[in-house]
C-alpha cells in the first residue's frame, strides 16, 4: 500500500477583489466547502474565509494534483454561491491561487494562522499579505 503526504497551504480570492462575501453567510460557505471536499475525497484539514479570500490547509492524495483540486473546489463553490443568491452580482473566484508546501512539523502553526484571519487582517491588507508570502516563499 502506498502512503504519501503533501500538505499545502492554499489561498485564493474573489475575481473582483471588491466583491465581499457577507459575514453572515460565511458559516454556510465554509460548511459547503467541507461537505463538497469530503464527497470528492479531498482531505481538507482546515479552512477559513475572510471577506474576499480563502485560506485552506489541504493534504493531497497520491492521485491528486493541486491544479485539479483547486479547479474542483473553486469552480463548484462559485456555482453553489451563485445558486444560493448570497450576492446581487455574478460571483466567481480569481483564476490564480497561491499554494505552498507545509512541513508536517508546521501544520499546527498553519492551522492557527488560518483560524485567525479576521484578527490578522485588522492590521494587514490582502496585498500586504500576498507580498509577505512572496517575500518569504518566493
Amino acid at each position: 500500500m502506498s502512503y504519501t503526504t503533501h500538505w499545502l497551504h492554499c489561498v485564493w480570492r474573489t475575481k473582483d477583489n471588491n466583491i465581499i462575501l457577507p459575514h453572515k453567510h460565511r458559516p454556510d460557505i465554509l460548511a459547503h466547502f467541507r461537505e463538497y471536499t469530503k464527497g470528492k475525497s479531498i482531505m481538507l484539514d482546515y479552512i477559513n474565509l475572510h471577506k474576499n479570500h480563502v485560506h485552506a490547509l489541504i493534504n493531497l492524495g497520491k492521485e491528486q494534483s493541486i491544479s485539479k483540486v483547486m479547479q474542483l473546489i473553486k469552480g463548484e463553490s462559485a456555482h453553489w454561491i451563485n445558486n444560493q443568491k448570497f450576492l446581487r452580482v455574478q460571483f466567481s473566484w480569481q483564476d490564480d491561487y497561491y499554494a505552498v508546501s507545509v512541513s508536517p512539523s508546521h501544520i499546527e502553526r498553519v492551522r492557527n494562522y488560518i483560524a485567525n484571519q479576521d484578527e490578522h487582517h485588522k492590521n494587514m491588507t490582502w496585498e500586504e499579505e500576498v507580498d509577505k508570502f512572496l517575500d518569504k516563499w518566493g
